[in-house]
């Protein structure tokens, strides 16, 4: 689909506009070019008015059965549903082959078949054909399709054929291929300089506040975010965004009423009554979590990649309850389901030991080691469910053992830490204290705010959290 937020509020597609929907409201049958009745649906599709856009194609087709761009509208509505078939059957509808739109298309279906190589030697040998002074249009077009289905390294590929394009469709094409390739700061970059030509472009503060969230940049994406608020007040993209980052810096509260806002907005998405139950959990109101949660469950597609995350959250509310049975039911549910089992397993050691059930825990969390292969991360989030229940000294010795195997067998593993911290501070051992903390500001600074910014003022920076510490238990420097 062509977003083309221009265009639409141009009073040449206002004046198509209203020229169909007179048409439709009399009763008759618009009467237009083929290209005008997918630029209506292309509208239609943009306002969410799925049915009006279809019904817009079906006059196009009906009209024009072998037309270039109805055929493609169908092949990749077919697409998005994963039906390859049905998008083959159009596609051979289309009567023009030397069309372009028909050879982007074909290429569509072999990447959504899996065909990457085969799609990429496809459109090389086509390139061979295409105008010089239509090269650039073909080489984003390339890179947009590999884009839409997250292959990243393909789209720079085709990104680094250009011959020099300083338009902004392509400074925002390239400013997507680098999210897409983790390179978010470079992404972040682009974004700006995008914005410094368009400031009111509420899509492109959405898009920067994405790269800032995932940068881990959160106050920043909170900002950005704003920014967009401010534009469209009702953009579902910008408040979720806000709602996202302030629950990263934990200010739940916040996060809730902007959660909230989102679903009022998208009132059938399941992300956001998903993430109102987290919020609630998080700030241990687990009865008033269980109805959003449940809501989420109730709205949420069969294939919805969030399911696992629901049950979890439902099943943490219920054993924070102490409703056991409930918990452990809700876990079962994930069994079937496309997630990290051995995860789920240490959940249910988690649960099973927030109830006082220890010996079931233990059978739990060995499973979980079996299965993980012994992998450190496991045992270390084990580890960590031990220093949650409040087995403080267990964890101790267990951090004391996994120390020494990590060490051994994994040198290169540098998490941990942290948490061997935090379990010397409530032991009162200062100076294995003050020893961890250093290797956790030096080895994992991340890990080392996450779990420690507890024990020192709100925004101290990681790199202050030994000097602090120092002056706070008057220890000389080493």
């Amino acid at each position: 689909m062509n977003i083309d937020e221009e265009y639409f509020k141009s009073e040449e597609f206002r004046d198509i506009l209203e020229r169909y929907e007179a048409s439709i409201n009399a009763g008759s049958t618009p009467f237009m070019d083929a290209d005008d009745f997918v630029d209506i649906a292309d509208y239609y599709t943009w306002q969410g008015e799925d049915e009006q856009a279809e019904k817009a194609i079906d006059y196009a087709l009906e009209l024009y059965p072998s037309s270039t761009l109805p055929n493609v509208f169908m092949a990749r509505k077919a697409l998005s549903m994963g039906e390859i078939a049905e998008a083959e059957f159009y596609a051979d509808e289309i009567e023009n082959h030397d069309d372009p739109d028909y050879h982007y298309l074909v290429a569509e279906i072999k990447i959504a078949s899996g065909d990457i190589d085969e799609a990429d030697e496809y459109l090389r040998e086509y390139s061979k054909n295409v105008d010089t002074d239509e090269y650039e249009d073909f080489v984003r077009d390339c890179a947009n399709l590999y884009i839409d289905y997250d292959q990243s390294e393909k789209a720079y590929e085709w990104m680094m054929r250009s011959r020099g394009d300083e338009s902004d469709d392509f400074k925002e094409l390239m400013a997507r291929t680098l999210f897409g390739l983790g390179k978010y700061e470079d992404s972040e970059r682009i974004f700006n300089e995008l914005i410094d030509q368009h400031p009111y472009s509420k899509q492109y503060w959405n898009a920067l506040a994405s790269a800032q969230f995932m940068n881990e940049d959160y106050s920043n994406a909170i900002t950005s975010s704003e920014y967009a608020i401010a534009i469209d007040p009702n953009d579902p993209d910008a408040v979720s965004s806000k709602a996202s980052g302030l629950f990263r810096l934990g200010n739940y509260e916040q996060a809730l009423k902007y959660f909230k806002m989102y679903s009022e907005l998208v009132p059938d998405d399941e992300f956001g009554l998903l993430h109102q139950g987290v919020c609630l959990v998080n700030m241990n109101r687990n009865e008033e979590a269980l109805p959003p949660l449940r809501m989420a469950l109730a709205v949420a597609p069969k294939d919805s990649p969030l399911l696992a995350n629901i049950y979890q959250e439902l099943a943490f509310c219920y054993s924070a309850m102490h409703q056991v049975k409930q918990a452990l039911e809700m876990l079962d549910k994930t069994e079937t389901l496309p997630c990290d089992h051995t995860d789920m397993l240490v959940v249910r050691g988690h649960i099973l030991l927030q109830n006082d059930q220890v010996n079931r825990a233990e059978e739990a969390f060995k499973m979980a080691i079996m299965k993980s292969d012994n992998s450190p991360a496991i045992m270390l989030r084990i580890i960590v469910s031990l220093y949650d229940n409040r087995y403080t000294q267990a964890c101790y010795q267990m951090l004391v053992k996994f120390f020494a195997m990590v060490h051994e067998y994994y040198p290169d593993y540098k998490s941990g830490n942290a948490y061997m911290a935090l379990c010397c501070y409530d032991l009162g051992r200062s100076d294995e204290f003050m020893k961890y903390l250093r290797l956790a500001v030096e080895q994992d600074p991340k890990e080392a705010q996450s779990v420690l910014s507890c024990l020192f003022p709100e925004a101290t920076p990681v790199r202050d959290y030994v000097p602090y510490m120092e002056q706070r238990l008057h220890i000389s420097p080493e």
